[in-house]
């Protein structure tokens, strides 16, 4: 046993796993358990220990409270968190899925290799910078009216492939097909739409980002994995995408939130956190809500696929070849700000993935058939200065985590605090030294993205291999950034 920074008592249950026991806190009904090697548990901010205790205590939860290694504090739910809830009488919670609906990971690959784009990476840098707007306040290229913006929230990306946007063999290659069934763009408010129907195809700002990579031999951990997820090595190129639905996704949260606070009362709930808000999943307003939060959802896969359009016309505009012929295929697209209904030993429940990441193992029917073999590509993202890490879930996640594991690297230094670190022209100056060239709107908010402000990503990397959770196979080093 030992004491974390609040005092709770934290029992070891194996190297990279802690219990909190139920004892702790009046009103917890299931243990929470955090994924952490002893040292990165130490470096938690007491919200961690705080807010995952909270969740404990939440009507319906199954099992565990569960926070992965890259933990940190969040609203509500810490970021890092996964809560699985009995659907007859448990609740569903804004709080553990985020403002950023579905925010997410999307990995794509090129028969590309560093010496071909080297020369050129400057060029592709501003190529791309000029194609996929970023920053607060962005507006996309696409422009649709309120219908097409209904039709984005009910298809997804099956939307974008339809009208131009996409190939069709994208859509084996996105969690739930780039579509969640289930949305209803009549829950959906007049306020919501007003701020997300300009906003298909755009990055956002704060921790988002879009990056050139390179996956080099040295790099890769399991070639036939690798292989079979089209990573090839050899310094290949590969480009990742991390955003969501923007303000529209925030404004569905915003929305809702306010809806739960009148109905808890209405149910008779208390939470420990009025940022917990939630409601009975299966009451009118948890279903309204989950209804709307779909088709917040479907609106990030969307939005990631559009940008991946740009990304390929702006390789195409470099390189001077299609990018059929640049072999510019997604790997994956993971969601990990989300609520879903999941089949587990219990039977159905809501998981609830807040700054986690579904990792679902070998066999797995949910997964496309090119991937059953290998298990669930798992995209979890460093920081820009660090590199990143693809993976592939397990039968252990299956088993421990309801198909969970972690979704990058966790901050371990506020925004704040991190700018008054270093300046953000400095930091580009030295990145550019390092030979990666970054792109941003915000001199700021490059500086809140050092990497400095984050985790050691092999480190958190390591625990949930070790925990059995997941599986490396290689990691991908950044040559190239794109900041808001």
């Amino acid at each position: 046993m030992t004491k974390v920074n609040t005092g709770m008592a934290v029992n070891r249950i194996t190297n990279e796993v802690w219990e909190i026991p139920v004892t702790e806190k009046s009103g917890m009904l299931v243990p929470a358990r955090i994924y952490a090697t002893e040292s990165v548990l130490s470096s938690m901010d007491g919200g961690v220990f705080e807010q995952v205790t909270n969740v404990a205590c939440l009507p319906g939860i199954q099992r565990y409270a569960l926070c992965m290694p890259d933990g940190h504090w969040g609203y509500g739910f810490p970021i890092g968190g996964v809560a699985a809830f009995d659907p007859s009488h448990g609740v569903i919670s804004p709080g553990g899925i985020g403002f950023d609906i579905n925010c997410g990971m999307r990995l794509i690959r090129t028969d590309l290799t560093l010496s071909d784009v080297q020369p050129r990476l400057e060029q592709l840098m501003t190529e791309l910078f000029r194609k996929v707007p970023a920053g607060v306040g962005s507006k996309g290229f696409v422009r649709l009216n309120r219908q097409d913006f209904q039709n984005v929230m009910r298809k997804g990306v099956r939307w974008c492939v339809e009208n131009g946007h996409g190939w069709n063999e994208d859509l084996a290659r996105i969690e739930e097909h780039g579509c969640i069934p289930g949305a209803d763009p009549s829950k959906v408010s007049d306020h919501a739409i007003e701020r997300g129907i300009h906003q298909l195809g755009t990055l956002g700002s704060g921790n988002h980002y879009l990056e050139v990579q390179v996956a080099s031999d040295d790099r890769i951990f399991d070639r036939e994995t690798a292989a079979a997820l089209g990573i090839t090595g050899h310094d290949q190129i590969v480009v990742m995408v991390h955003c969501g639905s923007r303000g529209f996704g925030h404004q569905v949260a915003s929305d809702y939130l306010r809806v739960f606070e009148k109905a808890m009362r209405r149910y008779g709930i208390s939470v420990k956190d009025q940022q917990l808000a939630c409601a009975p999943f299966r009451s009118p307003e948890g279903q309204d809500y989950f209804a709307a939060m779909n088709c917040a959802a479907n609106s990030a896969f969307a939005n990631r696929q559009v940008i991946t359009h740009q990304i390929r016309k702006a390789f195409e505009s470099v390189f001077g070849r299609s990018a059929e012929e640049l072999g510019m295929e997604i790997v994956y697209d993971v969601a990990h700000n989300i609520a879903k209904v999941e089949r587990y030993a219990e039977g159905e429940l809501v998981v609830h993935r807040k700054g986690s990441t579904r990792a679902f193992g070998p066999g797995s029917q949910e997964l496309p058939e090119l991937y059953r073999a290998t298990g669930q590509p798992v995209i979890c993202g460093g920081s820009m200065e660090t590199g990143s890490y693809l993976l592939v879930g397990t039968d252990q996640a299956m088993r421990d985590t309801f198909g969970s594991t972690m979704h990058g690297s966790g901050r371990t230094m506020s925004r704040a605090q991190a700018k008054r670190s270093v300046r953000g022209d400095k930091l580009q100056r030295d990145m550019a030294q390092r030979g990666i060239i970054v792109k941003a709107v915000s001199m700021s908010g490059l500086a809140e993205e050092a990497g400095f402000a984050y985790k050691n990503i092999s480190e958190v990397v390591e625990t949930v291999e070790r925990a059995g959770i997941t599986k490396k196979v290689a990691e991908l080093r950044p040559i190239g950034s794109i900041k808001g």
